[in-house]
Formats: structure tokens, sequence, C-alpha cells
């Protein structure tokens, strides 16, 4: 996979960069791990500024927030019920769960946001909540673009670093990443067996 993306930041600059990240925002898969950590090798050879890349990054990632965010939104509680009803045993979730992922949000969502936007994998679905639950636009997009710049600037830093050792960066955080989306595929099958719905 690290090939067709180097290869994309080495011919579309900064273009690239913002490209990939709001790709890997919309389908997590694709690795912000590999995206930045590459292109922080390219800024540290010169072919572009390290802050560039970090800022490019950010605002790929953002866009895609945004529009998880906006779908949300969107969605919203009176769109959402019936899809809970109906399809509640498949996404392991009845009405009073998330009820209370509501109050849960209303007194976290700063810090679920924020932090949420520096996890492998997790950092792409914090948009859902927070778009479901109505988190204000502004500090939304307030503690979203912490967030990211943080992730997007600590890989950007790392390949930077590095130079032409950035596979390092995906030793440590690919294993991390594949762990969470393994303990997360886990966590759902034992749900789907075990989840009976609760009344209201």
């Amino acid at each position: 996979m690290g090939d067709w993306i180097r290869e994309l930041i080495e011919q579309s600059s900064y273009l690239g960069v913002f490209l990939l990240m709001l790709l890997e925002t919309v389908f997590p898969p694709i690795p912000s791990e590999i995206i930045m950590s590459l292109s922080g090798l390219q800024a540290a050879r010169g072919t572009m500024t390290l802050w560039g890349v970090i800022l490019a990054g950010t605002a790929g990632a953002m866009v895609g927030n945004v529009l998880w965010y906006a779908f949300a939104r969107w969605l919203g509680y009176d769109r959402f019920k019936p899809i809970i009803d109906r399809w509640g045993r498949w996404l392991t979730l009845d009405w009073r769960e998330v009820k209370r992922a509501d109050a849960f949000f209303d007194k976290y969502d700063h810090w679920f946001v924020f932090l949420g936007r520096m996890m492998p994998t997790i950092r792409s679905l914090v948009s859902i909540p927070a778009g479901l639950f109505e988190m204000p636009w502004r500090e939304f997009l307030i503690w979203s673009t912490l967030g990211t710049l943080g992730w997007t600037t600590a890989l950007a830093v790392a390949g930077y670093e590095l130079g032409s050792r950035y596979a390092q960066v995906d030793e440590w955080l690919g294993p991390v990443s594949t762990g969470v989306i393994i303990a997360m595929v886990a966590y759902y099958v034992i749900r789907v067996f075990t989840w009976k719905p609760r009344e209201d």
C-alpha cells in the first residue's frame, strides 16, 4: 500500500497529501500513519515544507470529518430512531443505550472529540456521535481541528525525523491500528451474540 501512496505524494505534493487524508477519513482502512510519515519524509528531502505537509494533511482530514458530521447531523434523532428500532439487533443498540450515550456526550463532548481524533481507527468515527448528538458546529470544528492537528503533526514530524527509516513509524503504529480494529470486531461479534433489547 505504501508504494502508491508515496507515488501520489511525490507526483501531487500538497494536493496529494490533502486528498489522501480526506480519503483516509472517509475510508479508515487507508492508514494515516503511512500517509503522514511519508509526507514528513518528503519534507525532510526538501520537496515540501514540514508545515505545509501538516496543514495539507489536517485540512484534508477535516473536510472528511465535516462530511461525516454533516451527515450525522442531518440524520438526527428523528431519522435515527426507526433505524434503531429495525436494525438494533445488528447495530447492537437499543434506544436506552443511545440516550445514555447522548448524556455522556453532553458531559464529555470536547474531550471525546479532541482525544478521539488522536486514536488510530477510532479517529475517523468521532464525527458521527458529534453530529448525531448535535455538538455545536463551532465547538466541533475547534476541538476536531486541534485533535487532528496534533495527530498529523506527530506523524509528519516522526517521518521527518526518521528520514528514510519512516517505516519504523508504521512498524509501531501499524500493529496498534490493527489491534484496535481486531478488538472492535471481536467486541461487535460478542455484542451480536449476547445483546438483548431493553425497554426505554
